[in-house]
């Protein structure tokens, strides 16, 4: 092994230590821990193995494409055992990842008894390297086509003869893509804080770093080679998409007006896609809210933007919004979801056509706008677009009146917006990527239910049901995400709202994500039929928000020994759009309960 690798043992002794800890701040230590002994050369490496993924999503790295009988198969053929023995280990054990552990433990204990000891020792003494798993995983991602499987058993079945048991192990939970360490961003950043910025104080330099080059690996090895001092100049680059900037909630305008200082910008808030659209000379990139690459879905988009954005190179904002091709009304965010397709989209283009809404500016001809206040960023933004039918800038007002900011929301509401976005004008209002805070609140529309707004709550947990639904998981056990604490805290449960199509469907979905005991980034007092990592979010609607012992959402927030719970939640739709990281936070739902509150304590007294 050369002086710019990593021993793979190392990496696997601490996705084994990661296992044994319960709390974010000791995972943080055990990762600084292996920063601080990883050459700097191989750290990206070691962080995209951490996240699950060998590259950022945004950049598209095909799937591995290993299905559970090609890993059995591959395990079979590294130990010499025949394959129904490893589907019966399996079925005892429910991990493939400890199959492999134990096989390669019993090989390795007959080599060293018998003739091959020579060669066990040998074999030792090379070891599996960093670069040379995440290679041979690279391999296996990008072998296609005819032959591809045989390449891929090949590569699989040869990083197990090499490995370790423990190795062995995580080698396949990686592969399953069921590691679930409960590793977040949010302690990689710790722990790259920890081992080269001398302490949590030089988080926020690091994280502002990632959030404007959404890449944690090459982040980190910046840090590692040059010091904290180097991200510093960070600025947002024409093809690697920006962290999107966050909103709060807001109910009562005049209290949202006086938060952003009195006058706000007031504009659409579309019930679309959000984009982030990039721009360099005839190439165009669209990036979701989730960072993933979505060009391929919108060719019309492509077009417009080509054609619409008079800048060589630039990075914009907008919502993508599906349209009536025959009146140009906008159209529900479901109907935009028809063009997930990844065929036919010509056809899927000309059934659901699009307009672009653009609301802000990024990055023009290499000036970073995102520390210019929004002023600035809109003034570029406009001299910029040329508008079209389909191609606009966002539909907004400026004033500091909040009789006029509520007539403009119920307008947007009457041509089909979701409700306003009031963003802050003030010298300060700069483009914060990946935060969320009070420069832009968002204005929702009205359920006309006690509870006026609905909520996105991430899955942790499922319970079986009953009757007709006995034997499917029928019941979702739901979390709000803590961001102080980078961890999801339970809400309510909720088993109404879903068709039987949507069970089925819901059941197949849960599959991957169900982990065999509570996921370390998830406090519950309940006790589900099952736990899921946290991973899927669905929009939720309640009848109110009311206080829980039983439910850990802002426990002791309101009031000692009880949480925030939702009476009678109903599931409205899955947001695919969104991170577990973007639900709805703690913060929120105490600002919905207290605004709940107020309401109850002004309405007239019945007599």
């Amino acid at each position: 092994m050369g002086s710019g690798d990593l021993e793979f043992r190392h990496v696997a002794e601490t996705f084994a230590a990661l296992e044994r800890v319960s709390s974010r701040t000791q995972m943080a230590v055990v990762l600084a821990k292996l920063f601080k002994r990883t050459p700097p050369q191989v750290i990206d490496k070691v962080v995209y193995l951490l996240q699950g993924r060998l590259l950022p999503d945004w950049k598209g790295a095909p799937e591995l494409g290993v299905g559970e009988k090609l890993l059995v198969k591959a395990i079979a053929q590294a130990y010499r055992v025949s394959e129904s023995r490893v589907e019966k280990m399996f079925k005892a054990l429910g991990d493939l990842g400890s199959v492999a552990e134990k096989l390669a433990e019993e090989s390795k204990s007959k080599m060293s008894r018998g003739a091959g000891l020579l060669a066990f020792m040998g074999s030792q003494q090379a070891g599996l390297t960093v670069s040379r798993v995440y290679n041979d995983l690279l391999r296996v991602a990008y072998a296609q086509g005819e032959g591809s499987r045989d390449i891929k058993l090949k590569i699989v079945a040869g990083l197990l003869v090499d490995a370790t048991p423990l190795e062995a192990k995580y080698i396949v939970r990686f592969i399953e893509g069921r590691l679930r360490l409960g590793v977040g961003d949010a302690t990689i950043l710790d722990a790259l804080a920890l081992a080269f910025g001398g302490g949590s104080h030089s988080r926020p330099v690091i994280e502002r770093a990632y959030n404007l080059r959404a890449d944690l690996g090459y982040i980190a090895r910046l840090v590692a080679e040059k010091g904290v001092d180097s991200v510093k100049g960070i600025k947002p680059e024409v093809g690697v998409p920006v962290r999107p900037m966050l909103a709060e909630r807001g109910k009562d305008p005049a209290e949202v007006l006086r938060k952003v200082g009195g006058t706000a910008l007031a504009e659409y808030k579309y019930d679309g896609e959000r984009a982030q659209i990039h721009k360099a000379g005839d190439k165009i990139i669209i990036y979701s809210r989730r960072l993933e690459n979505i060009t391929h879905m919108y060719p019309d988009v492509v077009e417009m933007a080509r054609k619409g954005i008079k800048a060589e190179r630039a990075i914009v904002e907008g919502e993508i919004v599906a349209i009536d091709p025959d009146t140009g009304e906008l159209r529900p965010f479901q109907v935009l979801m028809h063009r997930k397709r990844k065929h036919d989209i010509i056809k899927v283009m000309k059934e659901v056509p699009v307009a672009v809404y653009l609301f802000d500016a990024i990055y023009v001809d290499g000036e970073d706008l995102t520390q210019k206040p929004l002023p600035e960023r809109r003034k570029i933004l406009e001299s910029i677009i040329e508008e079209s039918d389909n191609w606009k800038i966002a539909k907004y007002i400026i004033t500091s009146d909040a009789e006029q900011l509520w007539k403009f929301f119920l307008e947007a509401i009457e041509e089909g917006a979701e409700g306003i976005m009031i963003k802050a004008l003030h010298r300060e209002s700069y483009y914060t990527a990946g935060v969320r805070g009070w420069l832009w609140v968002k204005l929702k529309r009205d359920y006309k239910s006690e509870m006026t707004d609905t909520v996105d709550l991430v899955v942790v947990g499922a319970f079986y049901g009953k009757g007709k639904r006995g034997g499917k998981l029928s019941s979702l056990l739901m979390a709000a995400y803590d961001p102080d604490r980078d961890i999801f805290v339970t809400v309510c449960k909720v088993a109404t709202g879903f068709t039987d199509e949507e069970l089925d469907k819901m059941n197949e979905m849960l599959k991957r994500y169900i982990i065999p005991r509570r996921h370390p980034r998830v406090e519950s007092k309940l006790e589900p039929d099952v736990w899921v990592e946290p991973a899927l979010v669905a929009e939720v609607l309640g009848a109110e928000l009311t206080l829980s012992p039983m439910h850990t959402c802002c426990m002791g927030a309101i009031r000692p020994g009880v949480g925030i719970s939702i009476r009678f939640p109903r599931f409205i739709r899955w947001r695919d759009d969104k991170r577990p990281e973007d639900a709805t936070t703690t913060k929120e739902l105490i600002e919905m309960y207290k605004r709940q509150l107020r309401r109850l304590e002004e309405a007239p007294v019945e007599t």
